[in-house]
Order: structure tokens, then sequence, then C-alpha cells
């Protein structure tokens, strides 16, 4: 009987494949009852994410932001301000603003666009909707309701820099948890992986079945399309 291959043992939870809690010691959102003005306090340098972090102060609390590109402490930001580093409703927001850190549904706290030097576009809006160009470049529609903050995410040019040292690499993924280095599946043994053994090594031309279970399936799992191509 072969044992569980990897894909398996990363899904089944276990503390070797689990991200440490220290990891996301920060709770990033918009509070909910966010109005005014907000100090910054401090930056912060969170490991569990790609960009610093922002502890900003109000009347109505504190909480935790991505920085915007250029932000400083002592910084004074708005809600409902129209400079970087303000968070608005998205309808109250002119077209061609950049933002980041968008709420999916009102008052969720932030859920999309949120890695270091990203940001979208608004492009048009409407009385109940507003439409935004992702940097994956597909429009999306939002509630004018939807909070988001101005500008764009700090730590733009993070990955222009190549990892020069395998140590580098060890620390980034040991972060979260990541399985590092990764071995190829067709220098697996037949026991390890469905790609395994030293005859076949075409793992390309396997296509996963649809109904396969978790360990059998891996390999091409949606190709855009199957057979011989007609010239």
């Amino acid at each position: 009987m072969g044992k569980r291959i990897i894909q398996q043992a990363r899904g089944h939870g276990s503390k070797t494949y689990r991200v440490r809690n220290a990891a996301f010691k920060f709770h990033v959102g918009y509070i909910h009852n966010l109005e005014g003005n907000y100090d910054v306090v401090k930056l912060e340098n969170s490991s569990g994410h790609t960009c610093p972090l922002a502890k900003f102060n109000g009347k109505n609390g504190a909480f935790y932001n991505f920085a915007v590109d250029g932000l400083y402490e002592g910084q004074k930001i708005t809600f409902g301000g129209q400079n970087p580093g303000d968070i608005s409703r998205l309808g109250d927001l002119p077209t061609t603003t950049k933002v980041f850190n968008i709420e999916l549904r009102p008052n969720d706290g932030g859920k999309i666009i949120k890695t270091s030097g990203n940001s979208g576009v608004i492009l048009n809006k409407n009385e109940k909707t507003v439409t935004v160009l992702l940097p994956s470049k597909q429009e999306k529609e939002f509630d004018v309701n939807c909070r988001a903050t101005i500008g764009i995410i700090a730590g733009q040019g993070r990955l222009d820099k190549p990892i020069l040292k395998a140590g580098k690499n060890h620390f980034i993924k040991k972060t979260k948890s990541k399985l590092w280095p990764r071995t190829s599946a067709v220098k697996m043994n037949a026991i390890d992986h469905p790609f395994g053994s030293g005859r076949g090594k075409r793992p390309k031309s396997k296509i996963a079945k649809k109904n396969a279970p978790a360990g059998r399936r891996v390999g091409l799992l949606r190709p855009r399309r199957t057979g011989r191509r007609k010239k």
C-alpha cells in the first residue's frame, strides 16, 4: 500500500503544513464605524504580508490597514477624503481614481487588492454600482457603499530583484509553512506520486479525470482543449 502523497498531507492540515499564528498576528481591515480623521501611529513589518502595515488611531478606535506608497508616521488620513491614503466609499470617488483593499460587500473590512504595488482603477459608476479595473485586467462591479483606500499599496518593486541565495527563499517559504524546496513529481517513486517512476516522463500529456480522488487529481486539471490538433 502506498503512502499519502504530498497534496493529501498538506490538505490534512497538520502542523508541518499549517501557517504559524505569529505570521498573521495583525488583523487588517476597516472598523465598522469609520468616520473622521485618523493618525498613523506606527508602521509595522508583517512577515505574513507582502507590504508594510500601518496602525491608525482615531476617536472610534484603532485598526490596521495596508500602507499606501509614501505613507509616514504622524500623517493624518480622512474618511471620505480624496488624497492618497484616505479611505472613502467607492461611490464618492471620481473615475480614474486608483484604489486598493476594496470591500466585496459593505462593511466586510476589505477583501480584494491587498498585495504590494497593486491597485485598481475606477472606470465608471452609476447610482448603485461602481466598476473597477482590477490588476488582473478584469472588470468587476462593487456596491457604491463599499469602502476602499486611495492610492497604490507600498512595496512596489518587491519582485524586481531576483532571489540570489537559496537561504533567502527558505525563510520566505518558512514564514507561511510552504513546502520548499519542491521536488519534481517525475523525480519521485511511483509509490509517492502518480507521475513517479522512470517510465513515461510526459506529465503534461496526462489529463486528470474529472471525478478522480484528491491524490490522483494532479497534472493538467482543466485543459482548454483535448485531442489531436487538426492542421
